[in-house]
């Protein structure tokens, strides 16, 4: 008998009808002798009705009091769905995330599971129980309930698998797994059948939103088999694990865009030692994360800086550097807006001459300028104007032999990356 669980997001749970269609699939893998343990995100725009109605009475809310309020999204998803499988004859019991035990850092919005006590979660399992578990919340060891951001309900789904040693996390979505890139914007984008964490993380990083960056780390660090499947379907799905085997000929194994981007520039920056930990220490402590960082070239004395942001961090980063300004001097601040960050990501990279420089040549051939670049060992990332994304999206994936049957990639000797 294995044990299973299954993770709902909202728009599988969206309606009362999709509901009933998810407690018969849940209920389907307990008739066929699986022990089950469900995770639910709260139902279709649930969340987002409630930060609306959250505005319409204070514009600057408590964080406090906004995890109070957006955690009873998924207390209703699991209280519903738990009806609907005892109206299919079978017995299931809810819980909020502190009721399963998940223990949170003392952080309101964007919490981290410190902790798992499933004592109860077991408990139900042995009098066999369906347990269903609402995600994205948690407590802390002071009882305040917290949330815990983005990407939280499969951050919770995982975390479970581990902390219950359970043989297999399934992420039920609304696409059917993991693909090359966006079908909506590649038509013939495949999907893959396997992908290592390694590649899944750089792109869930890189802007692919099927998973969740930190889903994904916990399941590389817990060696959680982590399915990417589809709620509306019998199909197969996508297996995330340890290693995956290279498709023949296929090097690069999936193409991510990001159009949350934004790039600053701080020009005529005094080139003094710890200007950099200076400027990049400010932006820390408030959060900001950043990117891609290019110096040009010291001349007289100072160098010119170009990084990028998160969109919604440009104005902060903005803000930060300019306060800083008689630490670390400079003549001129910049920005650039209307950026995408493209990527390209596999395995196969590091040991094959001519990936990066096929995709420079790929970019360029659509009359689109390069404007900053990172690489790592699995990943190619380029910074270009948001117009022409499409274009070069499809240009890539052609150019690395994902939209056919034979791969087409021939890598040359210009290039390690």
């Amino acid at each position: 008998m294995s044990l299973i669980v299954m993770k709902f997001g909202g728009s599988s749970v969206g309606t009362t009808e999709r509901m009933g269609r998810v407690a018969q699939r849940i209920v389907d893998q307990k008739l066929q002798g699986h022990r089950v343990v469900v995770v639910v995100s709260a139902m279709g725009d649930t969340t987002d009705d409630l930060i609306d109605k959250s505005k319409e009475i204070n514009d600057n809310p408590p964080a406090r009091e906004m995890d109070m309020l957006l955690t009873t999204g998924e207390q209703i998803s699991v209280a519903l769905l738990s009806m609907a499988i005892h109206k299919l004859g079978h017995n299931a019991k809810s819980y909020t995330g502190w009721q399963a035990g998940i223990v949170t850092e003392a952080v309101h919005a964007k919490a981290r599971i410190s902790d798992i006590s499933p004592d109860r979660i077991f408990k139900a399992l042995d009098d066999s129980q369906i347990v269903i578990v609402a995600g994205f919340q948690g407590m802390t060891e002071d009882g305040e309930i917290t949330t815990l951001g983005r990407g939280g309900s499969d951050t919770t789904a995982v975390a479970l698998a581990a902390a219950i040693k359970a043989d297999v996390c399934e992420i039920y979505t609304d696409v059917d797994g993991i693909y090359s890139t966006d079908p909506r914007v590649v038509k013939c984008a495949r999907k893959l059948d396997v992908i290592s964490y390694d590649e899944m993380l750089e792109l869930a990083h890189l802007g692919a939103a099927v998973l969740h960056p930190r889903a994904v780390e916990y399941a590389k660090n817990y060696n959680v088999n982590l399915v990417v499947r589809s709620s509306f379907s019998q199909n197969p799905g996508t297996l995330v694990k340890e290693e995956a085997e290279m498709e023949q000929g296929i090097v690069v194994r999936g193409i991510a865009f990001d159009k949350n981007v934004a790039r600053i520039s701080v020009l005529g920056v005094v080139d003094v030692p710890g200007v950099l930990a200076s400027m990049f220490g400010a932006l820390a402590a408030e959060g900001i994360d950043v990117d891609i960082i290019v110096q040009s070239g010291v001349s007289n004395g100072t160098a010119d800086f170009s990084f990028t942001v998160a969109l919604s961090d440009r104005a902060n980063a903005i803000r930060v550097i300019e306060s800083i300004k008689s630490k670390v001097p400079f003549s001129e601040l910049t920005y650039e807006e209307n950026l995408v960050k493209v990527s390209i990501v596999g395995a196969g990279m590091v040991s094959n001459p001519g990936v990066a420089a096929t995709m420079f040549d790929a970019i360029s051939k659509q009359g689109v300028s390069i404007k900053m670049v990172s690489t790592s060992e699995i990943k190619c990332s380029c910074v270009i104007a948001a117009e022409p994304l499409q274009d070069v999206v499809r240009a890539l994936h052609t150019a690395y032999g994902l939209d056919t049957e034979v791969a087409a990639f021939v890598g040359g000797p210009q290039d390690r990356r």
